[in-house]
């Protein structure tokens, strides 16, 4: 219950921003898709706030083997983040997202990518 309900406050924080674009680094519905990884059972009211507490747009990094590199946020091995990354993509498209893939690239290539599809998303 504390990781949903941070990620909650989380969402409501980014909403009070006064700003065009927020951007998040983790959504409610990761709680959902690192559970079911990792073979944990949601509570059913975990998918009721992610449905209630949509993101209009779902952008997700797919795991890159040349730039990984293990640490104290990124415990999982290489395998284990594809397949995370995975389970996340999966969850957000059960839960009606459709999530955008950014590319590989340079970082400058990549931001780039975001920023039209920001622009072309909210055209």
């Amino acid at each position: 219950d504390e990781l949903i309900n941070a990620r909650l406050k989380h969402f409501e924080n980014g909403n009070n921003i006064n700003e065009e674009h927020v951007f998040y680094d983790r959504g409610l519905p990761d709680v959902i898709a690192y559970m079911n990884y990792f073979g944990q059972s949601p509570e059913p009211r975990y998918a009721d706030l992610c449905s209630k507490n949509r993101y209009d747009e779902v952008l997700i990094l797919p795991p890159w083997k040349e730039i990984y590199v293990q640490d104290n946020e990124r415990m999982e091995n290489f395998e284990q983040a594809c397949g995370i990354h995975e389970q996340l993509e999966n969850t957000y498209i059960q839960l009606g997202y459709k999530p955008v893939e950014v590319p590989f690239g340079t970082i400058e290539n990549r931001l780039q990518f975001v920023i039209d599809h920001i622009n072309g998303a909210s055209e």
